[in-house]
């Protein structure tokens, strides 16, 4: 059979057997993933294929995205380069729209972690957590954003479970009043700092009270088994005497 015809051949299987995803524009490299594996699975290897594939599976409004390279492919390497430039543009766009979404959402009543936990869903995979975190902390009460902003090294989970100790030893309208000065900014802290410490210590001790009644438990047995040795040793003896 002539090269061309077994091309033909190939390619008419490959339609056959190769299933395509729905396009996922807000995370395209997960979605390049799953039809890679398909095109795997299908035995699909052609550049010309591939590139087919994808062209006729983008929605109309992404394609104008990458409308260049799908009206002027390059001669070789045309499915890594739309896939490429795909994710590149994608990625870039969804970025945008979703920092814009970050930047006007409010905490409201939420506590500290809870919001950060929604900026994160948000956010999804295509925000880098270093501007999520940005832009959580610039949404914080003013006061709250002095004391964790220091913070720099810690995890960032950590650091919004800081900020619920703060939003629970402080008011809010307190942590408003706070925010005038640097002399109340101060006070605030070591406010806070007496709180977490108090509350570390009745931690301590309450670790101490269980530690000291579980070690009074364990010796129970041990005394009853003492008790009950010296009564046994005494019965003996006094039938020992009595014989």
């Amino acid at each position: 059979m002539p090269a061309d015809a077994v091309t033909d051949v190939r390619a008419a299987l490959d339609r056959v057997a190769a299933h395509i995803p729905p396009f996922w524009p807000a995370d395209p490299e997960i979605w390049f993933t799953q039809v890679e594996s398909q095109f795997a699975l299908a035995g699909v290897v052609g550049d010309e294929t591939k590139f087919s594939y994808v062209a006729g599976n983008i929605d109309a409004k992404y394609a104008a995205e990458v409308r260049d390279i799908l009206t002027r492919p390059p001669a070789s390497g045309k499915y890594e380069k739309l896939k490429t430039e795909l994710i590149r543009r994608l990625s870039a766009s969804q970025e945008q729209k979703t920092r814009r979404l970050l930047e006007h959402e409010e905490m409201g009543d939420r506590r500290p972690s809870q919001f950060l936990r929604h900026r994160q869903a948000l956010a999804g995979v295509v925000v880098p957590e270093s501007l999520v975190r940005s832009l959580w902390l610039g949404r914080l009460p003013s006061s709250m954003q002095a004391i964790l902003a220091t913070q720099t090294t810690a995890n960032l989970n950590t650091v919004a479970e800081l900020g619920d100790a703060i939003a629970d030893a402080t008011p809010r309208h307190q942590v408003a009043e706070y925010a005038g000065s640097a002399g109340s900014l101060e006070a605030l802290v070591e406010q806070v700092t007496a709180s977490l410490a108090t509350a570390v210590a009745m931690q301590k001790q309450h670790q101490q009270d269980i530690a000291a009644i579980q070690r009074k438990v364990d010796d129970q047995p041990s005394r009853s088994r003492t008790r009950s040795r010296q009564r046994s040793l005494t019965r003996r003896s006094i039938l020992y005497y009595t014989q």
